[in-house]
This record gives C-alpha cells, sequence and structure tokens, in this order.
C-alpha cells in the first residue's frame, strides 16, 4: 500500500482538541513553522515498506498506555556486554538524557555478563558481526524488571537482529511489558570500517539518544510517526535515522506530557542546557527558537 502523506488538517486533527488545555500548553501544541511535516518516502525508507496508518492522540488514549504512577516512575538503564569500555558511551551521559527527555527520574544499573546466559546469537551474514538475538534479550529483561521500574532498557554496543529473516534492527521494545533493548553498535562510525573523526563520539551519542528516545517512547504506548519529521519516525536505515530529529512532534509531545505532567517550557530548557554541553548545536537553536515561540504567545 502507498504511503499518503498527510495533509495539514490530518496533521493538526491528529494532536486532538486542544480548547480545554492550559495556555502554555496549547502554544505548545501549535506547530508554526517549527515542525517539517513527513515527506513523501523514498524507495527504500521506512513508509515504503511499511503501511502505517499513524497513532492520533486520542487513539493513543484508547489503547490505555502504561504511564508512570508513584510506584513504578524510574526509567532504569541496564548495560549488556562490554558497554562503556574504551571509545564507548559513558552510562551517565545517556542516563542523564533519558532523565531529561521523559522528565523523570533514570538511573544506571552495573553491566550484566551476557556471555554466562542463554541469549542466541549468531553472525551476520553481510558483515560478520556478532548479533544478539532481541526476543531471548528481552525475556531476560522481563524477569529482570525492579519493582519501582516504568521501564528496563538494555544497552549495548553489540549488533542485535529480531528474527533470523531479518538482517539486523537497531533496537526493539515491547508496548505493554515496559522493556526495551537497544544496540548503539551501527552508530559508530567503526562498524563500518571507517576512521574515527573528529566528532566521532558527538555523533555515536546524538544518533544513541536518538534511538534512546525513539525506543523508550514505544514503552509509553507511542507508537511510530506520520505526521511531521518527528523522534518516533520510523527508520530502515542509518541515513533515515539519522534525519530524525530528536524531539517530538505536537503529536507526540501530546502523549508524552499526557503521560508524565511536565511543564513543556521547563522540559524544553533542561534539553537545551544538555544540547548545549553535548555539542548538539543545532537541536539547541530549534529549542531555544521553540521556547520564544511559546512565551511570546
Amino acid at each position: 500500500m502507498q504511503f499518503i502523506v498527510p495533509d495539514a488538517a490530518q496533521r493538526l486533527g491528529a494532536a486532538g482538541p486542544v480548547s480545554g488545555l492550559p495556555e502554555t500548553l496549547r502554544h505548545a501544541l501549535d506547530p508554526r513553522d517549527d515542525f517539517q511535516p513527513i515527506a513523501k518516502p523514498g524507495s527504500a525508507d521506512w513508509l515504503a515498506h511499511h503501511a502505517e496508518t499513524g497513532q492520533t492522540f486520542e487513539q493513543f488514549l484508547r489503547a490505555r498506555p502504561n504511564r508512570p504512577d508513584k510506584h513504578r516512575r524510574t526509567l532504569y538503564l541496564l548495560p549488556l556486554g562490554n558497554f562503556g569500555q574504551g571509545d564507548a558511551l559513558p552510562l551517565d551521559e545517556l542516563v542523564r538524557f533519558t532523565a531529561v527527555f521523559f522528565a523523570g527520574e533514570a538511573r544506571g544499573l552495573p553491566p550484566l555478563d551476557i556471555t554466562r546466559l542463554r541469549v542466541a546469537s549468531r553472525r551476520n551474514p553481510s558483515t560478520g558481526q556478532l548479533q544478539l538475538l532481541t526476543s531471548d534479550l528481552l525475556d531476560l529483561l522481563r524477569n529482570s524488571l525492579p519493582d519501582d521500574a516504568f521501564a528496563l532498557l538494555g544497552i549495548t554496543m553489540i549488533d542485535l537482529y529480531p528474527d533470523p529473516h531479518w538482517n539486523f534492527v537497531f533496537g526493539q521494545a515491547s508496548l505493554s511489558d515496559r522493556v526495551g533493548v537497544y544496540s548503539f553498535a551501527r552508530y559508530d562510525p567503526k562498524f563500518y570500517g571507517g576512521a574515527p573523526a573528529g566528532n566521532s563520539r558527538r555523533l555515536m551519542l546524538r544518533r544513541s539518544c536518538k534511538v534512546l528516545a525513539h525506543e523508550t517512547g514505544h514503552m509509553f504506548g507511542i507508537e511510530h510517526c506520520i505526521w511531521y519529521r518527528c523522534a518516533m519516525n520510523g527508520s530502515n536505515h542509518l541515513a533515515e535515522a539519522d534525519a530524525r530529529p530528536i524531539h517530538l512532534c505536537p503529536v507526540d509531545l501530546r502523549k508524552l506530557q499526557w503521560s508524565v505532567g511536565f511543564d513543556v517550557v521547563g522540559r524544553y530548557r533542561q534539553l537545551r542546557e544538555f544540547d548545549l554541553q553535548m555539542g548538539f548545536d543545532g537541536e539547541a537553536r530549534w529549542l531555544e527558537k521553540r521556547i520564544r515561540f511559546i512565551e511570546s504567545r
């Protein structure tokens, strides 16, 4: 089925009625020119191969998604395998991003040695790289879920595959079981045999923050976005993933705000501070512009 790009009325309608919302939130959901409509997919892109009709805010509510409460509110990050060694990303930066993006509490756990566990693996027939089966990892995470966890996020520098028929997957999460696993292996330029550049670590961190935002968003019940360029867009390949912004579109911002109840401008300010410290200058400029728009109304 060929993907039909939603029109402006459909994009606005997907965010749901806003007349009864607080003034600041109403302004935050007004896209103006800060959010780019999703484009017609290329032949290799996600929407060219996956028939998705999109999830409106009202459909999101009817699905009765998981929501943090006073007993289960912490997002845990569990490193799987040799994580944080050599040129890998420090866990504390990923934990901080997770806490800011989802406006809640996030904590890191000690790394888990997966060589001692029953996790199926293979050598990718194209790259020769070791890969782990995501279904086994998700089962492992379900059995390791802390009592106070809203979700448990497994993170690894080992490549992943979800099924013998698939080449690879960047990550996979369960919408209902509050667990997910994400690999940062393909976000490292060295994975493809390239020499590390001066900005390799910043590029890898930015890519990793994107997959954390995307897959963790699924655990809040947020499905793939077809309305705007958004952190929740699906991706079939690295170039498509790189093209996604880190921020949420108005439709998905409303879903997360409903789930958590954060102050939108306060969250944007914290994200801007994180982006500035990490060198994500383009995203920081976008956030500054968006904050000015909301506060000027």
